[in-house]
């Protein structure tokens, strides 16, 4: 189907912070899948444990304990600070758990029509409950009617939450991204979490908090909230906690967590042995490597070097990020910009128009960096002239 709209380039194969494309060409990669591969291409220890665990055992179903599952959500629980975790397969499906933990939160306290508060200029994901929550009038163009529950305010706004939460009946949660990916690298405040958080405690609200972009040491902290020093009730996470196999989660505490009992949701494929078993490694190289320094620090030097090397340049409204979640902004749409970059051998994406987004792989060392600098520095004059 034409949902889809490629750039004329076919990946052959990867490696580290680099693909090759079918006719031997290099090219480095500042997206990553869309902060997927966060570890990079064909990471050796994910190489090797994918053909072990598939020699071993793909798939049994939930109908079995998988202890590859429990491990990963004892470690994932560790690292976030929550009680449990459902494990699907993507961040939509994450989202659309975290959707249904609040609906269960809400009939517990009798509340027949509940309303999640959710951003304008967000994104959750493309199933009905997720396009609904999702703050983005393109995005839901062609799919009304739209499912009732949500109502769409301000990011960054305290005093629009605020007004909401006194004036709209059956609010039960606040749903945010700690970051907007889609929406722009959008960075708030500071302390704008730690407000919902208040006022979520103030009016029994769940926070629930997407992290399935900022996740995995993408911000330079193991999961974006942790910048703040809060605690959700939920959160999801997905991308890069596979590094490239699809695999989800809704993590929950306290009474969150409870909410859910046999049989009241499911996933057929979600924590399955081979997933869990890629996942877990993951974190694993994660934690050894301590990539969530790594991370804050690339994520700094990068910023600073595009900030000389794009000084007075015209047409360049912003630059800014956390962590290796980046973005320059410009005064204008840039719509064949990427296509610009793949001709110079580079890997962007440009979201909300007028907004590069940089999401590098993690193991990106600063040498690469300053390619990404260098190359995309040089794209950029030639294109603003």
């Amino acid at each position: 189907m034409d949902n889809y709209n490629p750039l004329s380039v076919e990946f052959d194969k990867g490696i580290g912070s680099w693909l090759i494309d079918v006719h031997g060409e290099r090219y480095l990669d500042a997206l990553s899948g869309i902060a997927v591969c966060g570890l990079g291409h064909s990471h050796p220890s994910i190489s090797k444990v994918i053909a072990e665990q598939s020699a071993n055992l793909i798939h049994t179903s939930n109908i079995y304990r998988i202890p590859l599952q429990e491990k990963l959500a004892e470690k994932l629980v560790g690292h976030s600070g929550m009680d449990n975790v459902f494990f699907c397969n993507s961040g939509a499906e994450a989202n659309e758990a975290a959707i249904k933990l609040a609906r269960l939160h809400a009939h517990e306290q009798k509340i027949t029509n509940p309303v999640i508060l959710v951003m304008h200029n967000s994104f959750h994901g493309r199933t009905m409950a997720t396009i609904s929550a999702t703050g983005s009038p393109k995005a839901h163009q062609g799919f009304e009617p739209l499912l009732s529950g949500f109502k769409h305010i301000a990011f960054n706004d305290i005093e629009a939450l605020k007004s909401s939460v006194n004036t709209i009946e059956n609010i039960v949660a606040i749903m945010v991204e700690p970051i907007q990916g889609e929406g722009g690298i959008v960075i708030p405040n500071k302390n704008y979490l730690k407000t919902i958080r208040s006022i979520c405690d103030k009016n029994n609200l769940l926070m629930i908090v997407d992290e399935v972009q900022t996740g995995m040491c993408r911000t330079g902290k193991w999961f974006a909230f942790q910048h703040e020093k809060i605690l959700p009730d939920i959160m999801t996470i997905a991308k890069a906690l596979g590094n490239g196999v699809p695999i989800g989660a809704c993590l929950a505490r306290g009474k969150s967590a409870k909410f859910f009992q046999a049989g009241s949701h499911g996933s057929t494929f979600g924590g399955n042995p081979l997933a869990s078993s890629v996942a877990l490694e993951v974190v694993n190289i994660l934690e050894t490597n301590k990539i969530d320094k790594h991370a804050a620090e690339l994520g700094s030097y990068f910023l600073e070097n595009f900030k000389k090397s794009l000084e007075g340049v015209r047409g360049v409204a912003d630059i800014r990020g956390k962590g290796l979640m980046m973005a320059i902004e410009l005064e204008k749409n840039c719509p064949d910009l990427a296509e610009k970059a793949l001709n110079n051998k580079l890997l962007i994406n440009v979201t909300s128009g007028n907004v590069i987004r940089l999401l590098p792989p993690l193991i990106m060392t600063k040498q690469e960096a300053d390619q990404v600098v260098s190359i995309l520095t040089d794209t950029l004059k030639k294109y603003l002239l």
